[in-house]
């Protein structure tokens, strides 16, 4: 369907108002008055874009304070912001397919991070024989930090099985995680062999255009130097002057969100066709019917088909711009049986 307005929490369709559970503005910054005034001053500063090189004679401060505040939000010794998630994967991709000896992937990762070149890491449950390949010693692994149609970071614990002589580059896609899930589950992966890069689109939870690569500065600075990072404009510095100002922001609309999960938490009652984390806004079913007739008492979900590789993405998403009220109605059609 096509409409004439952003979807937040309600959105218009031919004249009728609907409840919305879809999209992926999960703390709702797109349409927050207090992130938009901050977004309206930064403009003023740093007007509507800048079309240079990041490797101009002329640096522009303001993505060095960024990226430092990047950093050290996401936990990493740098980061480079881009122009958006899709780049960002595409050009740690690029770097790795000339500096790794093969490329392993876990099942459904997303586009941004995949190449035609990758493996899938495990076969019948088992980690790829090609791992153990004795000409094989640098590896790089691809992984969604959430993937889709789930609802708990994947478990990447089978990469302590690969032998520890084998250097391991594991970039996650933190695309849906980053602003709302916490980083503690990776400290599992905490081996000298085993290097995480970090890639996300800032467009989500944060509701910022444009894009992150994040991990050790040696790594970042090889990205730096990349043809395709040199001669591609940096991200809009104005949304990177409004990350740094929205903080206050971003933590009180999280903790909005994180009360609106633990009350679907407590009245979700009839769960049998549903997969729902009370951590993760994000409410996944298959039964298309259920997107039916939830439409028809005026509330609208998402449901596409995400990619040519994966079957039909149906979920239900929950945001921190979400009301007592609209839960309310939410869990009545959910409860009902449908």
């Amino acid at each position: 369907m096509i409409v004439n307005e952003f979807p937040d929490r309600k959105i218009k369709v031919d004249g009728v108002d609907y409840l919305y559970f879809g999209g992926t503005n999960y703390l709702g910054m797109s349409t927050n008055t207090d992130f938009q005034n901050i977004l309206f001053e930064s403009i003023k500063k740093w007007e509507t874009s800048y079309g240079s090189s990041r490797n101009s004679n002329i640096e522009l401060s303001i993505y060095k304070t960024a990226e430092k505040l990047l950093a050290k939000n996401i936990n990493t010794e740098a980061a480079l912001t881009v122009s958006s998630g899709m780049l960002a994967g595409k050009l740690v991709i690029e770097y790795l397919l000339k500096t790794t000896d093969a490329i392993f992937h876990f099942p459904d990762a997303h586009p941004a991070i995949m190449s035609s070149q990758s493996l899938l890491i495990k076969k019948n449950g088992e980690l790829n024989s090609k791992i153990f390949d004795e000409s094989i010693t640098k590896i790089t692994v691809l992984s969604d930090a959430i993937p889709s149609l789930c609802i708990e970071p994947i478990d990447l614990s089978i990469l302590l099985k690969i032998p520890k002589e084998k250097k391991i580059t594991l970039v996650i896609d933190e695309s849906h995680s980053l602003g709302i899930y916490g980083n503690e589950w990776q400290n599992i992966l905490k081996k000298e062999n085993i290097k995480i890069i970090k890639v996300a689109s800032l467009g989500k939870a944060l509701g910022l255009s444009g894009g992150v690569i994040a991990g050790n500065s040696s790594f970042i600075s090889e990205i730096r130097n990349l043809d395709c990072f040199i001669g591609a404009s940096g991200m809009n510095p104005a949304f990177l002057e409004t990350y740094i100002n929205a903080q206050k922001v971003y933590l009180s609309q999280k903790q909005k969100l994180l009360q609106n999960l633990i009350y679907i938490d407590a009245n979700f009652t009839k769960r049998e066709l549903f997969t729902f984390n009370a951590n993760y806004p994000n409410i996944y079913f298959e039964d298309e019917s259920i997107s039916k007739k939830l439409l028809e008492n005026k509330i609208i979900t998402t449901s596409f088909k995400h990619t040519n590789a994966s079957g039909r993405l149906n979920r239900i998403v929950i945001t921190s711009n979400h009301t007592t009220q609209d839960l309310e109605q939410l869990l009545t059609q959910l409860n009902s049986n449908l």
